[in-house]
């Protein structure tokens, strides 16, 4: 057995037993012959954040997933603390004290939030769980980490946000010693981003390892004390924190440095047409709210979330039902029942979340692309196999997607490669008006430049389109327009030298009565 090498503790005060370096040795992992991890080794030091970053496809979350019991490696092993580790499960690998937070939630829906946090660590009498001996431990946490979630709420009614804060409650909640921590934040707004950090800090100052799997570079720079860049499943280095930057991080997890983060933004016209046209427009959570969006031209769409943003966007949409108002696409009353109608008159939407509302996961990738428009790759009701081939081919090759992956169900591509493939099937039905939610949430900083081309693009061809974010430098760098929400009502709209991220966040914390004109 190798000897575990010793590091250099910035924790003086843990003890030797609570100094457990892991070690990652010659790890490989392939899936379809196709090889996602190749001869990996590193030391994830005890008491550090240690985050891992790369491209989507790099191999990131199936190192966490090895490391978690989730994933088998096909040849090499884990150590934890000098120990040769053999996970089957994450319940395995939790008795070792290893906790995973997911990218992909996994909440169970039907269980209330406390429920879910202490999952299969109720406290009980003779079998009996004990509820008042559960919410008062969730009180403690909740109060502990700066999480405001109500215990009795049933998790599945949470949004998306919500959902990934009940998933770290639980992680805590176990007590564990490394924490694997995937895209923990990409569902978080600003603040509660900022409220996690602190906890991260916290946990490792108590002497738990965090290994921090993030697409958000600022972030990684500013918590881990050690980075890892992978690259097409191989290592490319690992180097102190202080001894990185962002420039340094791309380059490595490209191998070429990116350039501008955001296209040069082309204006339309100023007598360009409508192509959406809402007004006096109420649903859910949605009130009196009224804006256009004209030929060629990106508006964002801003606010905390919670804001209503992706309730309006639904409401549009007609995937939910909306109480008044009007909606125009050129010039004509949207009156359509649902959203099947409305992909009919040419308004199309990219949902939030992909894996519970916008893909089919156990279908092939190149059956999601077409399903949006099958009538264009068929003939009295016969698939095309040809042309079904070359024009999925054709739209993978724009968003970055490698065309191999064709057959393979899409639930075995990264979370960033099916947000791409999302984006393609979008495209492919050819709407005039695109409504995109949280664009490029779990995708890596070169795809993201891949998918804002593709927005911009399709905005200078003449469409429409509406973008919904929580990173403020996504908004301010794509849209020409910002609308900024704020508890169900459009408070603000800025646009030219007015529109910075400082003045988003003064509207998104404004007066709801406000109007757009701030009347």
């Amino acid at each position: 057995m190798p000897v575990r090498t010793a590091v250099k503790s910035p924790h003086p005060h843990r003890t030797a037993r609570e100094a457990r370096d892991l070690r990652v040795v010659g790890v490989s992992k392939r899936f379809g012959g196709v090889p996602a991890l190749c001869d990996v080794s590193l030391t994830i030091a005890s008491g550090h954040v240690h985050a891992l970053v790369g491209e989507n496809g790099a191999g990131k979350s199936t190192l966490g997933k090895i490391i978690s019991g989730v994933l088998s490696p096909d040849s090499g092993h884990c150590e934890l603390g000098g120990e040769r580790l053999v996970l089957r499960s994450p319940r395995g690998a939790l008795g070792c004290g290893i906790a995973t937070i997911a990218q992909e939630l996994a909440i169970v829906p039907g269980l209330s939030v406390a429920e879910n946090v202490f999952l299969g660590a109720e406290a009980n009498v003779a079998g009996f769980v004990r509820r008042a001996s559960i919410r008062r431990q969730f009180r403690e946490l909740t109060a502990r980490v700066g999480f405001d979630l109500p215990a009795d709420r049933i998790a599945g009614s949470l949004r998306i946000a919500d959902q990934q804060k009940v998933e770290i409650l639980r992680a805590l909640a176990r007590n564990a010693s490394l924490i694997v921590m995937d895209e923990p934040t990409a569902a978080l707004s600003s603040r509660e981003a900022e409220s996690l950090h602190a906890v991260i800090r916290s946990l490792a100052r108590d002497g738990k390892t965090v290994v921090l799997i993030s697409h958000f570079l600022t972030e990684v720079l500013e918590l881990a004390d050690t980075i890892t860049t992978l690259r097409d499943g191989q290592l490319v280095r690992t180097l102190p924190a202080g001894e990185a930057s962002e420039e340094s991080l791309i380059e490595g997890m490209l191998g070429r440095s990116l350039g501008t983060a955001f296209p040069e933004k082309c204006f339309a016209p100023e007598d360009s047409p409508v192509v959406l046209d809402v007004g006096g427009f109420s649903a859910p959570q949605v009130h009196n709210v009224s804006f256009s969006v004209r030929a060629g031209e990106i508006v964002g769409l801003a606010g905390l979330v919670g804001s209503g943003r992706s309730e309006l966007a639904h409401a549009i949409f007609r995937d939910v039902k909306a109480e008044s108002g009007t909606v125009a696409l050129n010039g004509s009353p949207l009156r359509v029942r649902g959203p099947k109608g409305a992909l009919r008159r040419g308004l199309a939407m990219i949902p939030e979340s992909r894996k519970d509302q916008g893909l089919l996961l156990s279908r092939s990738v190149q059956e999601n692309v077409t399903l949006s428009n099958l009538k264009k790759v068929s003939r009295l009701g016969w698939v095309k196999p040809f042309q079904e081939k070359r024009d999925v081919t054709e739209l993978l090759n724009r968003v970055t997607v490698k065309n191999s992956t064709l057959k393979s169900p899409v639930a075995s591509l990264s979370g960033g490669n099916q947000q791409k493939v999302l984006f393609a099937r979008t495209v492919f039905c050819a709407p005039q008006v695109l409504i995109v939610d949280e664009p490029t949430r779990g995708v890596d900083v070169g795809s993201k430049r891949a998918l804002y081309d593709l927005l911009s693009d399709y905005a200078k061809a003449g469409n429409g389109v509406l973008v919904i974010s929580s990173e403020l430098e996504e908004i301010i760098g794509l849209a020409h327009r910002v609308l900024v929400m704020r508890l169900g009502h459009l408070v603000a709209e800025l646009s030219g030298p007015d529109m910075t991220q400082q003045a988003v966040l003064a509207a998104a914390f404004a007066d709801p009565i406000r109007n757009a004109s701030g009347n």
